[in-house]
């Protein structure tokens, strides 16, 4: 289990051995916890700074990670690590990916698990436990693996006279394999295939030799990119055939034990294209005549603990996966067809097992109350957000009208009363411009569109929140075990790098300033509307931390919450699923329930399921990536309207206006003198004229390269660079005598070799 968090302290700067203690017994911490464990701000926090170096230098503490600290020699209970290195006695050893390069390598212990998933190898990245044996060394038990082994390609054959190669499709790796004659003879040109190096000869230079282990499609397969990206992220696919069994072994729900509440009219609202409805909703007026203009909301979720028990095959698979994955052309879900379309969908006219609360707001949106049960219900209608929005906006179609006095305008209302509530509460403002992908039927990309952001959207998101904040207070009311839904405040460090880009645009932020969601939408709304919106509204999103699920509570900076869990979601999320076994326990509505499992490994899990969460993003933006490319192929030589979005050393990553799409301008384009790396300005800076380009301005660019198997885009830069900022310093390099003078292209300020 994740070790408990220290109790929480204030005021002054905290002695040496305070300090260590606090770090140690939190397993890891780094300097935003820390202050806010002992309540620092500004030149307190710096004094932490400089003590943390010296307990580092002294070999008290060790680093963990770039920002992280933690006792000398310490491990934390479950992390993710790398296997490193191989012993002749044939034991793997394992290093955790956050330890520093004098880390130790930590033993493997053999895993009952691997005669079913197979035996980890060198390079396989693991979720591992570290105990610490009697002889006071750690050794690392498997708990699953993360991703493919570094070991592993998963490319595309190439045929020549004289050999036949694997090139892999992820744009970061250089490494391609040779396959044996026998083996390439199988396999033909254009084929994808998961290798791995073999153990044939191979030369100290060149490529190394290769084993086919499985031909998983075709390269030119129009729905190619996904596949790669489940191949390549280690997306758990299919399911066991006794999961498969225990799915459609599953029967329609009874109204034994439950709550009747057939008679509410509840309809779901989602996308048109979605295969599963795991909420529904319905609004009324609160008739208490001690809460004038307040109402009542009914958020009904599906009760997916009903069909899937703990120690069950179909729990073991939905804890593996994490979460249900989605591409623009499939889902690997989290659950089998015969319960996420089916018995745990809440669909339209058929009866349906739920968890469902009764929330009461005041006439400002405050919840003034709620209450859980465990019930029976009966969709009212499937609508979409666009049916929805349009029969509130006065074109109703035939699904909607009938609805529209009875159940859309009640629910427009209460929604008009808890964005009250949710304005004064002031969440983090951020907007995105998603992008939409349409497959046409021949696989192909037919469109790529922005998705419309409706008022329907925003109505479920804050409904589903609601219920979501309920869950949270209902189980620490218990004091019930759960895993929260946690967003950290902003590290000082990125606070201080938004602070410099801001000052490059003429917009101010005090450096001393602690960050708030207030402070944050306060820029946000300052700079809607002019030229750097988009640009500020993108680098305030880079400041924020990433959220994740734990089972210790540092609420949710984001949303402006001091406790969340995600209960609203169950079909496609695991985390929703333990909310909802620890609702049922609490409330005492069933015997399905936490297990003593889940009891016992709720820190392992809550470790899990992020680490699939962020498995499943990457997995789903490698696959955009490619489809975009795929759908820009043909239109190489064309010209875009861009923006700036990134400014390296080696070039400027630029998102095209009409698309989305976010590509490289090598360095190499941008123009004759050399361009230096100014961090400070997030600009590249020509060592002779001063001429910038900056992050953020907008330019014209020419698609010089699509290629769908990497998903990479490669642009040239049409427009001039901006004239001198006469404010900022120009950074230089001294001569060393090369024909033109300067340093070599790409090699920014305090990066030459000395």
């Amino acid at each position: 289990m994740a070790r408990a968090r220290p109790p929480r302290k204030s005021g002054g700067v905290p002695d040496r051995e305070a300090l260590a203690r606090f770090v140690r017994e939190a397993g890891e911490a780094d300097v935003s916890a820390i202050a806010r464990h002992f309540g620092l701000k500004g030149q307190d926090r710096r004094a932490v700074r400089l003590l943390l170096k010296e307990l580092q230098a002294e070999g008290v503490l060790g680093r963990r990670g770039r920002k992280g600290f933690a006792g000398a020699g310490e491990l934390p209970p479950v992390g993710v690590a790398d296997v490193v290195e191989r012993n002749t006695d044939g034991d793997l050893f394992v290093k955790l990916k956050l330890a520093g390069e004098d880390a130790p390598p930590v033993r493997l212990a053999p895993s009952r698990n691997e005669a079913e998933a197979g035996a980890p190898g060198l390079g396989d990245r693991l979720l591992v436990r570290f105990e610490r044996l009697e002889t006071g060394e750690f050794e690392a038990r498997l708990i699953k693996r993360l991703g493919q082994s570094a070991h592993r390609v998963l490319g595309v054959v190439r045929k020549s006279r004289r050999e036949v190669r694997v090139e892999p499709v992820d744009r970061r790796s250089k490494e391609s394999l040779v396959l044996p004659p026998h083996e390439g003879e199988e396999v033909a040109d254009g084929d994808l295939v998961l290798a791995q190096v073999g153990s044939g000869p191979s030369h100290r230079y060149g490529p190394k030799f290769g084993k086919e282990l499985e031909v998983v499609g075709r390269e030119d397969d129009p729905r190619a990119a996904s596949l790669i990206a489940i191949h390549t992220h280690g997306i758990p696919v299919r399911f066991s055939d006794a999961a498969e069994a225990e799915a459609l072994a599953a029967r329609e729900p009874t109204l034994q034990g439950r709550t009747d509440l057939r008679d509410l009219p509840l309809v779901t609202i989602d996308p048109p294209d979605a295969r599963d409805h795991d909420d529904a909703v319905h609004a009324e007026p609160d008739d208490d005549p001690k809460n004038p203009g307040g109402w009542v909301v009914w958020v009904a979720i599906a009760d997916v603990a009903a069909y899937v028990r703990p120690g069950s095959a179909l729990d073991r698979e939905a804890r593996d996966k994490g979460n249900s994955v989605y591409f623009p052309d499939r889902v690997e879900p989290m659950l089998p067809h015969a319960l996420s379309s089916n018995l745990c969908s809440l669909r339209q006219g058929e009866n349906r097992a739920c968890m469902a609360v009764r929330m009461v707001f005041d006439r400002a949106g405050r919840k003034t109350g709620h209450r859980f049960v465990r019930g029976l219900m009966r969709s009212a209608a499937k609508l979409s957000y666009d049916q929805a929005q349009a029969a509130i906006d006065g074109n109703p179609d035939d699904q909607a009208g009938p609805l529209l006095d009875r159940v859309l305008r009640p629910l427009w209302e209460a929604y008009a009363c808890l964005k009250a509530g949710r304005d004064a509460r002031s969440p983090l403002e951020i907007t995105s411009t998603e992008r939409r992908i349409l497959i046409g039927e021949d696989g192909r990309v037919a469109s790529i569109t922005p998705r419309v952001a409706l008022e329907a959207h925003k109505l479920i998101e804050e409904m589903m929140i609601q219920a979501n904040v309920a869950a949270a207070e209902t189980l620490e009311q218990r004091r019930s075990p759960l895993i929260y839904r946690v967003h950290d405040t902003p590290s000082m460090e990125k606070v201080q790098a938004l602070a410099d880009f801001l000052a490059t645009i003429g917009v101010d932020w005090s450096k001393g300033q602690a960050p708030t969601t207030r402070r944050f939408n306060r820029l946000l709304e300052e700079t809607r509307g002019g030229p750097h919106a988009e640009i500020v509204n993108e680098v305030v999103l880079r400041t924020q931390m990433q959220a994740y699920y734990s089972p210790e509570n540092i609420g949710h900076f984001g949303l402006n919450l001091g406790r969340y869990a995600h209960f609203t979601s169950p079909i496609r999320r695991y985390a929703d699923l333990i909310v909802h076994r620890a609702l049922i326990g609490a409330l005492d509505v069933g015997q399905d329930g936490l297990s003593p499992f889940d009891l016992a490994h709720i820190g392992e899990t809550a470790e899990m399921i992020t680490a699939a969460e962020r498995r499943a993003m990457a997995a789903e933006r490698d696959a955009t990536d490619r489809y975009v490319a795929a759908y820009l192929a043909e239109r190489q030589g064309a010209e875009f309207d861009g923006r700036i979005t990134g400014v390296t050393r080696f070039g400027l990553f630029i998102r095209l206006a009409e698309v989305g799409a976010d590509g490289l301008a090598p360095i190499s384009s941008l123009g004759d003198e050399y361009f230096i790396h100014d961090e400070r300005t997030h600009a590249l800076v020509g060592e002779r004229t001063g001429r910038r380009w900056r992050l953020g301005a907008m330019v014209r660019v020419r698609l010089e390269e699509a290629t769908p198997l990497t998903g990479g885009l490669l642009f040239s830069v049409l427009s001039e660079p901006e004239p001198p900022d006469s404010s900022q310093r120009l950074p230089r390099f001294t001569p060393r005598g090369r024909g033109r003078g300067g340093p070599p292209r790409n090699v920014p300020r305090g990066r030459r070799r000395r």
